[in-house]
Formats: C-alpha cells, sequence, structure tokens
C-alpha cells in the first residue's frame, strides 16, 4: 500500500493558512432530509465559499506557499470552471498573476467569473486538445508555476480543511459523503476525517457516466475513461489524479454513482426546500442519499455539497426537466 503525501498535519497547516481568507462555511441540518434520508444529515455548504465552490481553499494554500519570486511571476493552470476561478481570485490575494486553460464550452458564468478576477484565459477543445500539455507549455514559455486542479499535496490539503471543519463543528460521523472528481476533495477530507476516527466510512459520489475512480478502485490502478458527458461538468474526469488515487484507494469504502435525474432531483430539492442553489457536482453527495444509494445506511452523515457556480438559464432548464 503506497503511504499518503498529505497528513493531517499538513490539512491543519493548511486550515492555518487560510484562516480569514476562505470562509468558514456553514454546516445545514434540515428535518425533512433527514426524514428522507432516514438518517441524520450535516450539509457543508461550500457553495457559500468564496468562488462558490471548495476550490479555493486549495488554490489559495498552493499559491500562499510559493517562493516571493514565483508568485511575482505568476501561476498556470487548467480547469473546466472551478479551480479557475479559485486560482484567479487566489492569484489576485497575494499579488500574483493567473493564465487558465480552460475548455471553450465551460459555463459562460464560470468563463466571466474566472476573467473577472483577473486571470488571462486560454481556450481549448475538451474533447480534442490536451489540456495538461498546453499548461505545461505555457509554464515554460513564461516561467509560471503549474497550480494542478486536483493532483498536488497543498492542493489537496487545503481542500481537506472542508471535512476538519465538518467534524469540528457536528463532532463524530459515520460517515462522510463528497462528490469525486479528480479527487482532491475526497481525499484530503478523508485525510482529515479518518485522522480523528478510522471507522468513519468514507463514501465519494460520481456521476453515472463519469465513473472513472470507481472503475480503477475495481480494477487495482488508474483506468481512463471517454470525456464523460454529465451535467456535473466539474466532475467530468478522465481518470482519478496519481497521488489523490493512491489517497482515496487507501481511504475510501465505496464510490457510487448517480444519474443526471438524480442530481437534477437533488439540485430542485435543494432549492425549494434548503433554499439554497447548487451546481450539478455540488449536488451528487446529497444526490446519492435521496435516491438510496447508500447500503447500510450510517446514523450520523456528513455531506459535503462542493459548489453552486450555476448560471439562471442553466439553472432554469435543468429544473425545467427536474422530475419528468
Amino acid at each position: 500500500m503506497v503511504d499518503t503525501a498529505v497528513t493531517i498535519h499538513d490539512v491543519e497547516d493548511a486550515a492555518a493558512r487560510i484562516r480569514g481568507v476562505a470562509h468558514r462555511t456553514p454546516v445545514v441540518h434540515s428535518r425533512t432530509i433527514d426524514a428522507l434520508v432516514g438518517a441524520e444529515v450535516f450539509l457543508k455548504c461550500e457553495n457559500l465559499q468564496r468562488i462558490g465552490a471548495f476550490k479555493f481553499r486549495g488554490a489559495y494554500n498552493a499559491i500562499s506557499r510559493l517562493a516571493p519570486e514565483q508568485v511575482r511571476r505568476g501561476v498556470v493552470t487548467y480547469s473546466s470552471g472551478n479551480h479557475a476561478q479559485a486560482v484567479a481570485l487566489a492569484a489576485r490575494e497575494l499579488g500574483s498573476r493567473a493564465v487558465i486553460v480552460m475548455p471553450g464550452d465551460a459555463p459562460p458564468i464560470k468563463l466571466a467569473a474566472t476573467g473577472g478576477y483577473g486571470a488571462e484565459i486560454v481556450s481549448y477543445d475538451r474533447y480534442t486538445g490536451d489540456r495538461v500539455a498546453i499548461g505545461q507549455r505555457i509554464a515554460a514559455e513564461r516561467g509560471l508555476a503549474i497550480i494542478p486542479p486536483y493532483d498536488h499535496p497543498h492542493v489537496i490539503a487545503g481542500q481537506g480543511t472542508a471535512g476538519l471543519e465538518l467534524i469540528e463543528e457536528v463532532g463524530t460521523l459515520d460517515a462522510l459523503v463528497a462528490p469525486v472528481g479528480g479527487g482532491g476533495l475526497m481525499a484530503g477530507c478523508a485525510t482529515a476525517a479518518t485522522s480523528f476516527d478510522s471507522r468513519i466510512r468514507m463514501i465519494g459520489v460520481e456521476p453515472e457516466n463519469g465513473d472513472d475512480t470507481r472503475r480503477s478502485l475495481a480494477a487495482g490502478h488508474r483506468v481512463r475513461i471517454p470525456v464523460p458527458r454529465t451535467i456535473a461538468d466539474g466532475q467530468a474526469a478522465e481518470t482519478p489524479g496519481e497521488l489523490t488515487f493512491a489517497i482515496n484507494q487507501k481511504l475510501l469504502d465505496a464510490v457510487v454513482v448517480v444519474s443526471d435525474d438524480e442530481i437534477r432531483a437533488a439540485m430542485a430539492l435543494g432549492f425549494e426546500r434548503l433554499k439554497i442553489v447548487l451546481e450539478p457536482s455540488g449536488a451528487t453527495g446529497l444526490a446519492a442519499l435521496l435516491a438510496g444509494r447508500i447500503e447500510s445506511l450510517p446514523r450520523r452523515i456528513g455531506v459535503v455539497l462542493s459548489g453552486g457556480n450555476i448560471g439562471l438559464a442553466q439553472f432554469t432548464a435543468l429544473m425545467q426537466t427536474a422530475g419528468s
């Protein structure tokens, strides 16, 4: 078994670095959700984080650790939207500059926000282009530091602060549920949660058309799938990260999948009953609970609602088909 390169001490150090910069997001408890699910559910609202998603935690932690000279030169990353915004804002906060490689079909609200934070956007076709190669070329040409969306120990440690805060606020949990895209959020949260209680069940959730981590865990090694076509654009990963997979392979108990219709239903419930807006990827953890995807249901469950970056037109269109 590969030892993880991220420890609880790294997560705690990240928490100290982001304190006063990132929001300590609220935890919502709803009797309606408890009754529907049949368990006590605590929802960590990262949709209310700066830039509207948990990604700011990892981006700020990673960039803040760079040497001052490198911060002045700048950073580059590749992202479909939330990490793009996170790096753009974190770079601005730290007096740096950011170049972001984004797919041309990224949600307009995420493109606009990334540019609004002052980043330079380089577009590519996600179905034919190689975003990593593009990012590496730009980094080499301009002397920029690459801040990957998930496969980086400082990014993972930063994301883990969401799980750390959740447990600090609500106490012992029987399970923690979080979306899995590249795997950084789950890897960080699992590192934090299992350090408090090794018995806690760590359950990842993927869209059924983007289950690269579930397949990789079943195979015992990282596998690659075609570019996923799902409404959960933040989880459209082709393969897990090398570091994130090593951590998740060790610490995860299960990965379950949800359909696009189940994601829409969870978004609708969040809006109607909890009065919160969730993007599709941010709703997959709640969707898994509502759809009964988790076997041997634990009594006390924490769920990370990972983001809420969605435009009005897209949200309205998805809600029109919810439950249809």
